[in-house]
């Protein structure tokens, strides 16, 4: 009995850009499929962008370069993206840049602010004076301001 080999079947290139841009979601391909099965998730609803994607990217690695970039600048903002957000932001691709992490300095729940001309911290109170600080540079609290 002659056994024939099946040949190991291959993602295709617009089932690549889809899988990426659900792994940039935080899909892993398991989930993915699974959500698939239970019709959460309509997977060919995103195979024509996906598919228009590569064409006006030239390539699939280029393609998955975009949605890479457009999925850390939107997260960055709590923005939330689809495949399509990419052919919006294309023309801007280069200078899209992730929101910088602001951290703004505190004490006592109170927000501090440097004064570059006499090199001296100062607490803000909630009435508006400014009050030199005079504690430890350890005793700052340092803040992700949103």
């Amino acid at each position: 009995m002659d056994k024939k080999k099946i040949p190991k079947q291959t993602e295709t290139d617009i089932q690549k850009v889809v899988n990426h841009y659900f792994k940039t979601k935080g899909l892993s391909l398991e989930q993915l499929k699974k959500d698939a099965k239970k019709k959460k998730i309509i997977y060919s609803r995103f195979t024509r962008p996906a598919k228009q994607l590569i064409v006006l990217a030239g390539s699939v690695k280029e393609a998955k370069k975009a949605i890479t970039k457009v999925a850390s600048w939107a997260k960055s903002r709590n923005l939330d993206y689809a495949i399509e957000t990419v052919f919006k932001k294309w023309l801007e691709l280069d200078r899209l840049k992730p929101k910088e992490i602001v951290k703004k300095p505190f004490f006592d729940g109170q927000q501090m602010i440097w004064s570059e001309a006499r090199q001296k911290w100062y607490v803000v109170t909630d009435d508006g004076q400014w009050k030199e600080y005079v504690g430890k540079d350890s005793d700052i609290e340092w803040r992700i301001i949103k």
